[in-house]
């Protein structure tokens, strides 16, 4: 889940942190700059892991700051794929469900991914899956779905904890700029893509929620 990625930077130490080591006072500027930054093609930045080499600080003109050419070590959140994560159940829709690992809110999962069969609930805000039919020689519909018993229905409910395969993952670079214009008129901006995301699935066996799983071992445990 997290690596260890190297990175070249020049980095300013501000006079008000002069009065403490440098190597802290670069750790604390690195942090202040790169913490919760995604970096392309490299993943989520969360902190410091040591310093590699630090040059001479020097003064520019104007700024009274101390400047250093740095190498350094990020710890950065980028799981790998086909890593198991567990995540929980932050939000669902018709496309899929979205996870959250707390510090990362950009973890999806698309309706191909999901286990077959399911169906997504519109009254409930969820998605559930329908073991009953899951061995049907004939695939069900989503209208024969959403009218089985609801106590047949595996629900996938926000807030659970789930456990999840990563499939894959994307960086997003957004291009800076004014908003478009047709013919004169303006034209909205389009909602901006999150400069990082992660897709995973559910379709194997031991993957979603873990309550199932949990429950299952409990049903065999008992049948001994």
């Amino acid at each position: 889940m997290f690596v260890l990625s190297i990175i070249k930077d020049t980095v300013a130490v501000k006079p008000h942190q002069f009065g403490i080591p440098a190597d802290q006072a670069l750790i604390n500027e690195i942090n202040t700059i790169y913490a919760n930054k995604v970096l392309h093609d490299v993943g989520l930045c969360v902190a410091v892991f040591d310093l590699v080499e630090v040059g001479e600080g020097k003064v520019r003109y104007g700024d009274g700051c101390l400047w250093y050419k740095l190498v350094f070590r990020m710890v950065v959140f980028r799981p790998f794929v086909s890593e198991v994560l567990l995540a929980k159940v932050k939000s669902s829709d018709e496309d899929g469900i979205r996870l959250s690992v707390d510090f990362f809110d950009d973890i999806y999962i698309p309706l191909i991914y999901l286990p077959e069969p399911s169906a997504f609930d519109p009254n409930e805000r969820a998605h559930f899956w329908l073991p009953s039919a899951a061995d049907s020689e004939t695939k069900p519909t989503v209208h024969d779905m959403l009218d089985s018993p609801t106590t047949d229905r595996m629900y996938i409910d926000a807030g659970e904890i789930v456990r999840v395969r990563v499939e894959s993952d994307e960086f997003y670079d957004h291009e800076p700029g004014p908003p478009k214009a047709l013919e004169g008129v303006r034209v909205a901006r389009e909602q901006k893509k999150a400069p990082y995301t992660i897709v995973c699935s559910m379709v194997e066996q031991g993957l979603g929620p873990v309550s199932w799983w949990r429950n299952a071992e409990i049903e065999v445990m008992g049948d001994d």
